[in-house]
C-alpha cells in the first residue's frame, strides 16, 4: 500500500513559479512510476508529467513541456513537479499518483495508476 500526500499549490501570478511536492510512504516507492496529473473546473482530469524509477524516463503532456520539470528522490520519497511560466490555464487540482507496474512506456491514463493523493489547487492568475 502507498499513501500520497501533496503540497506547494496556491495562489501565483501568470509567469510565476511553484513547486509542488509528493511525500509517499512505502518500503517500494522507489521501484514506482510516479506521475502529476491536473484536473480544472469542468474538466477532465488530464496527465501532465510521469517519470519512472530511476528518473532515465520522464514524459511530458505537450501542454506543459518546457515549462514543467518532473524529477524524484528516491532517497526521501519524494516526487516533484516545477511549474515554471505558469499560465492561467495551469489553474486546476493538481494530483500525484503511483503506479506499481513495471515497464513499457510511462503511463499516461488515469486507470493505469493504483494510487492518489489528495490533490492540491493551483491558482494561476492573469
Amino acid at each position: 500500500q502507498v499513501q500520497l500526500v501533496e503540497s506547494g499549490g496556491g495562489l501565483v501570478q501568470a509567469g510565476g513559479s511553484l513547486r509542488l511536492s509528493c511525500a509517499a510512504s512505502g518500503r517500494t516507492f522507489s521501484y514506482y512510476t510516479m506521475g502529476w496529473f491536473r484536473q480544472a473546473p469542468g474538466k477532465e482530469r488530464e496527465f501532465v508529467a510521469g517519470i519512472k524509477w530511476s528518473g532515465s524516463s520522464i514524459y511530458y503532456a505537450d501542454s506543459v513541456k518546457g515549462r514543467f520539470t518532473i524529477s524524484r528522490d528516491n532517497a526521501k520519497n519524494t516526487v516533484y513537479l516545477h511549474m515554471n511560466s505558469l499560465k492561467p490555464e495551469d489553474t486546476a487540482v493538481y494530483y500525484c499518483a503511483a503506479r506499481s507496474r513495471i515497464g513499457g512506456n510511462i503511463a499516461t491514463l488515469e486507470y493505469e495508476y493504483e494510487y492518489w493523493g489528495q490533490g492540491t489547487q493551483v491558482s494561476v492568475s492573469s
